[in-house]
């Protein structure tokens, strides 16, 4: 089992081109099925600011490709 504070440690990576998105900041979850649908990311580049939020990037489950001990590989949005 992987708790949520776990998966926030890990950075996610784009596996086709290696590009770093950054880190885990939330988890989106089916209300019905109770299952995870979606990873939520905060920008990196984005470091907000007292009136700018950063911007947020959506993952879903089926990118995932792995979660590994310091990284997760997921695949490009289409």
């Amino acid at each position: 089992m992987v708790t949520l504070s776990e998966l926030q440690m890990k950075e996610v990576i784009v596996m086709q081109s290696g590009k770093r998105l950054g880190f885990i900041d939330d988890l989106e979850i089916n209300e019905q099925s109770g299952l995870i649908t979606g990873l939520i990311i905060l920008d990196k580049q984005m470091k907000g600011s007292f009136f700018n939020k950063p911007e947020e990037r959506q993952i879903s489950w089926e990118q995932i490709v792995t979660i590994g001990s310091d990284i997760i590989l997921v695949t490009e949005e289409k």
